[in-house]
């Protein structure tokens, strides 16, 4: 008597089973389904600027997103240069649990343009452009028409500040010191500016009378100096 309550069991258990694992594969299917790249945005780094040839003060994050905008990890995603002649590091890599790829981009020496792509499998790519600042103008800060004893250091150096848009201090460019009249001399005669775009100099006057110098930078227009030797 007690067999067909057993069968009955057993099919319930059997139909419950089919049911559950239909449902699990259900499930899967619509993961895997959400689990596919569907976009890649930038998340910050975007349309930043510095002096053209170093980092850029702020990392570039991408993150790559499935159909719902859920972030996906494990995504390959690779960056170029395609404008402007910069390096960016690591130019390939996996996205982490956030979705998310940073990456070091050092802008290229000599251009203004400069522009970056992510591209992911399958999706459009996306880029990021950054403006690379250049050297446009050599400042005087301090040191003009100073008057010295003949063969005698003026008291205060010379110093020039090099300049790009918005006054924006220029590292490393080389500045060049050349006396034009009055036979003194400059040193040193070339300087690298420092952190403040700056260049120092000593001049030492020549003859009695009106002594003149420059100041070179690359293709920038130049700067004449005066300074007076006394008797």
């Amino acid at each position: 008597m007690m067999l067909p309550s057993v069968t009955r069991v057993a099919r319930v258990a059997i139909v419950s089973a089919i049911v559950s694992s239909a449902a699990c594969a259900g499930l899967l299917g619509t993961e895997a389904k959400s689990k596919t790249p569907a976009s890649i945005v930038v998340v910050q780094g975007a349309n930043q600027s510095v002096q053209a040839g170093r980092d850029l003060p702020t990392p570039i994050v991408f993150r790559v997103l499935d159909s719902a905008d859920a972030p996906i990890a494990g995504v390959t995603v690779s960056l170029t240069v395609i404008a402007g002649g910069g390096t960016v590091t690591p130019a390939s890599d996996t996205t982490n649990a956030r979705g998310e790829f940073t990456a070091k981009w050092t802008l290229g020496p000599g251009a203004a343009q400069q522009i970056i792509i992510a591209a992911v499998a399958g999706l459009a790519p996306a880029s990021v452009a950054a403006t690379g600042l250049l050297p446009t103008t050599i400042v005087l800060v301090q040191g003009n028409n100073q008057m010295a004893k003949p063969a005698t250091a003026l008291t205060n150096s010379i110093i020039v500040r090099v300049v790009g848009m918005n006054n924006t201090p220029m590292q490393g460019v080389t500045v060049g010191f050349q006396v034009l009249s009055g036979g003194g001399a400059m040193s040193p005669l070339t300087v690298a500016t420092n952190a403040l775009g700056e260049a120092t100099t000593k001049w030492t006057l020549g003859a009695a009378g009106s002594n003149t110098a420059l100041v070179t930078a690359g293709s920038l227009q130049s700067i004449q100096l005066s300074a007076t030797a006394t008797p």
